[in-house]
């Protein structure tokens, strides 16, 4: 009796070890997962109409028309410069003057040279003389008379060569100090005193008072829209405010080896109120060309070498990448050639995000923009 008691314990904690076993397995089964659609809200742009032409505009700095690098006519060591940058200088001022000790002592070698060539000349004279009267007295043969003059001829052209090179020695000491050729400003020092110059070295820059310009540095697709003779618009950035009259007044025949721009020149009116060397900005409209739509450059993605953009689709709200054809670049936008038509709703922003049918959620403002624009292009083409 007591075994069996036994038995049917053990039998009975086996049944309820078992129970709670089967049904600690039950609780840890899952139920199934059920994943939500990712919907990504996005930032996007209609595409507009196709750009005929487009605005340009690009900084340079104001500039003397007259600019004019001087520099001594003969070589020497600079004893003093006069004029600092940003000075005023008028016609004939002395800018700077370089030693002269030894034009001078050139100046009294050509001086005692002249002095013996003129005796010469007189000496030449007298036996000239004699010699015709000897002829004349049949004392003497023409032969005689006529080496008299040959010596009296060489003796005055000698002389003559002594003026000469008296004239340019005292030419010399007068090179001596560096002049202004005409009223300006001083806008580079490219000497010291106590220097040694070569003729010809510029030593000061000035820039001639007059009409001022405005050199800017355009590339080979734009040179076209700019022309001798148009009128462009130029604002100084000091005066945003207020928009001057520029007339393009030269086009460099050739492009910067370096830069590969070109140097456009715009003259200013006259007393425009800027100073040298400050920034202004020229803008113009460039002339009609191929049908360009213009999107922002962070519209832009890449597939390898292609360049894409991602357009969504309003009525499933999914978004599907389409290659475009870049054709130029102008400021933040990118002009694009083919790949694009007006109507068109493309994602702005987060295109690294994106992938193929993935579901977006637009924005409720990009909807009706979506439809008005929709509603003017079809006006349009009925109008048409």
């Amino acid at each position: 009796m007591f075994f069996q008691a036994a038995q049917i314990r053990t039998t009975l904690k086996a049944s309820v070890l078992l129970a709670a076993m089967a049904g600690l397995a039950g609780c840890s089964e899952e139920a199934p997962e059920t994943r939500a659609e990712v919907i990504r809200p996005v930032k996007v742009m209609t595409v507009s109409e196709a750009q005929t032409g487009r605005d340009l505009e690009y900084s340079g700095a104001i500039r003397a028309r007259t600019e004019m690098a001087l520099g001594f006519r003969v070589g020497g060591k600079i004893t003093e410069r006069l004029v600092d940058i940003g000075g005023r200088v008028n016609k004939g001022d002395v800018l700077a003057r370089i030693d002269t000790t030894d034009y001078a002592l050139s100046v009294l070698t050509a001086q005692a040279n002249l002095a013996a060539a003129e005796r010469q000349v007189e000496t030449a004279e007298l036996t000239r003389r004699r010699a015709n009267e000897l002829f004349d007295k049949q004392v003497s043969p023409k032969s005689q008379l006529e080496q008299a003059q040959l010596s009296y001829n060489q003796a005055v052209s000698t002389r003559d060569a002594a003026r000469s090179s008296l004239e340019q020695a005292r030419n010399q000491v007068s090179y001596g100090a560096l002049q202004a050729d005409r009223n300006g400003i001083v806008t580079a020092v490219n000497a010291e005193a106590g220097q040694v110059v070569a003729a010809g070295n510029p030593v000061v820059t000035i820039a001639a008072d007059g009409e001022k310009e405005v050199q800017v540095a355009v590339p080979e697709t734009d040179i076209l829209a700019f022309k001798p003779g148009k009128t462009v618009k130029v604002a100084i950035w000091s005066n945003s405010g207020e928009l001057l009259q520029g007339k393009v007044r030269e086009v460099a025949g050739s492009a910067d080896p370096q830069s590969r721009t070109f140097a456009i020149r715009i003259s200013l009116p006259e007393n425009t109120p800027a100073l040298l060397g400050m920034t202004a900005s020229v803008s113009t409209a460039a002339d009609a060309g191929p049908s360009l739509i213009a999107v922002p450059l962070s519209a832009l993605a890449k597939d390898g070498e292609k360049a894409l953009v991602w357009t969504v689709d309003p009525a499933s709200e999914t978004v599907h990448a389409r290659p475009v054809e870049i054709a130029d670049f102008a400021g933040t936008q990118a002009r694009i050639a083919q790949g694009l038509k007006p109507g068109d709703i493309i994602v702005t922003a987060g295109t690294q995000f994106m992938r193929e049918d993935l579901k977006v959620k637009l924005p409720q403002a990009s909807l009706n923009q979506q439809a008005s624009a929709t509603d003017d292009i079809a006006t349009a083409k009925r109008i048409r």
